[in-house]
């Protein structure tokens, strides 16, 4: 019960931080602490598929695409 207590507000904490969070680049690194810290509290409530799943698209994939479109975006406009 403490541990999902913890962990529900882990994932309320890293939210607000990546709203927060107004510069593309470090939104992008918050995000991906929010989708590890919600795979954590999918593990912690016995959903390991779904865990898997979120660490794959909220963890990696999203952020990932996220930091490739800013440095594109951004290095097209210096030129």
């Amino acid at each position: 019960m403490a541990l999902e207590v913890l962990a529900f507000v882990l994932v309320a904490a890293a939210a607000t931080g990546v709203v927060a969070t107004r510069d593309p680049l470090p939104q992008s690194m918050a995000a991906s602490l929010f989708g590890l810290l919600l795979s954590v509290l999918f593990m912690v409530l016995q959903a390991p598929d779904v865990a898997l799943s979120e660490i794959v698209v909220g963890a990696v994939a999203y952020p990932l695409m996220v930091l490739l479109t800013v440095t594109k975006t951004t290095a097209k406009g210096a030129q």
